[in-house]
């Protein structure tokens, strides 16, 4: 019987495939490390966006707390606003924080100068300021006929 040199090639090729069984382990590990680091680049990806989040939660809530403070003293009457400092400390809800109004009359009884600071609890949100001037409004007496003014 005559053997062709295409069938010993053949033949050789089919008895190695027949020895492999299986993976070879060079080849799980180059699959673990090139999962390993897809994996470890997603994982910083996600601490930065999760780290965005909660800071942007933050200045949210931040921002409300500030913004009722000043639409609550710009909404009373001028003569309630009393000169002096104020500290509030809250320690419930969703939000714990320090606030703190100043209030200073430059201008006696014509002009307050109003100061609002919110200081988080958590070291990890920036306190913030916000500061406004309020004046006593200034009636006419357009109807007022016997009074001196006019």
């Amino acid at each position: 019987m005559r053997t062709s040199i295409r069938n010993a090639a053949e033949a050789e090729k089919l008895a190695s495939a027949k020895d492999r069984k299986g993976f070879a382990l060079v080849e799980v590990i180059v699959a673990m490390v090139l999962l390993a680091v897809a994996v470890s680049s997603l994982a910083a990806l996600v601490y930065s966006v999760s780290r965005s989040g909660l800071a942007a939660t933050g200045n949210a809530y931040r921002n409300g707390v500030l913004m009722h403070e000043v639409n609550r003293l710009e909404g009373i009457p001028y003569d309630s606003i009393h000169v002096g400092m104020s500290s509030v400390t809250v320690t419930s809800g969703k939000y714990p924080h320090t606030r703190v109004v100043t209030v200073t009359e430059p201008s006696v009884n014509l002009v307050k100068s109003v100061r609002v600071v919110i200081t988080p609890a958590n070291k990890v949100f920036k306190p913030d300021t916000a500061a406004f001037i309020r004046t006593k409004a200034r009636t006419s007496k357009v109807l007022c006929t016997d009074c001196p003014q006019g």
